[in-house]
């Protein structure tokens, strides 16, 4: 079979079960059975063909995709900032949105000064891994209460050679109390508990419940994570956090009462206002 036929059959299948990234789902995996770039195998989809071993493969994964499983739980591994990482059940899939926490930082950090970075949940790592990544005299600390996120977070420090310059620990945040930052990342649970039944599918029922639910309003991690932030943070460090829109002005009130001022409202790609940029100016 064609390339251009074996597309064709899958996003029917994807489209019949209303998935709205049929397209670039089929081709996504398919670039994962054949081992091939998407670009070149879109670009030369009339010169491949599939041998009977790759299209039974590739109608595996289909059908896993029309059980709403997330592509990147099929295939193992998610692009983030400029690297790919290693995910699995225990860690959230890390969203293109995020990606501004590292921006962000980049821009309100001096990356050839030795900064002291704290990732809060880590999750996948792709936070405080892209970060290290880019400021080579830095190093970091990561925390997570989920011990299987961590081994995650482990490999995925260990096959981008920044093993050396990080240090994971098991531990939730309120109970946490290792050292003293120039930068603290979070983007924690921030959903209201009571709107998880209302996610998508592919989110709701593949994700860990632990890195989305948020509490009451949402707001019961980012509290943890503010207060906990300004007993690390040094004097005029960054906090920087992703948040729920909705809850912009209770955020901005809570940091306040914890000695964070200047704080910026920062929007996504989709121009929501999504992160929170904030300086400790006391104790």
């Amino acid at each position: 079979m064609l390339v251009t036929n074996a597309l064709n059959f899958a996003t029917k299948q994807l489209k019949k079960q209303k998935i709205k990234s049929n397209c670039i789902d089929s081709e996504i995996l398919l670039s994962y059975v054949l081992k091939k770039e998407r670009s070149n195998l879109l670009i030369n989809q009339r010169d491949y063909k599939i041998n009977t071993f790759q299209l039974n493969k590739f109608k595996y994964l289909i059908d896993q995709r029309k059980k709403r499983k997330p592509v990147s739980l099929i295939i193992g591994k998610r692009e983030f900032w400029k690297y790919n990482f290693f995910v699995n059940k225990f860690t959230l899939i890390p969203r293109p949105e995020t990606e501004h926490i590292v921006e962000i930082s980049l821009k309100n950090l001096n990356v050839d000064k030795k900064n002291h970075i704290l990732d809060i949940g880590t999750g996948s790592g792709c936070i405080i891994i892209s970060l290290l990544k880019e400021m080579k005299k830095s190093s970091g600390v990561a925390i997570d209460i989920c011990k299987d996120a961590l081994k995650v977070a482990k490999y995925n420090a260990k096959i981008h050679h920044i093993e050396n310059r990080i240090k994971f620990i098991k531990s939730s945040v309120d109970k946490f109390l290792f050292g003293t930052y120039d930068l603290v990342v979070s983007n924690p649970p921030y959903i209201n508990k009571h709107k998880i039944k209302y996610l998508d599918e592919d989110v709701r029922k593949y994700e860990p419940i632990l890195s989305l639910s948020g509490g009451e309003e949402g707001l019961a991690v980012i509290k943890n994570v503010i207060s906990k932030a300004k007993k690390l943070c040094k004097l005029n460090g960054k906090l920087i956090l992703e948040i729920d829109p909705i809850q912009k002005i209770k955020v901005i009130k809570i940091l306040k009462k914890s000695g964070f001022q200047n704080s910026k409202i920062i929007r996504d790609y989709n121009f929501r206002e999504r992160f929170i940029l904030s300086t400790k100016i006391y104790k």
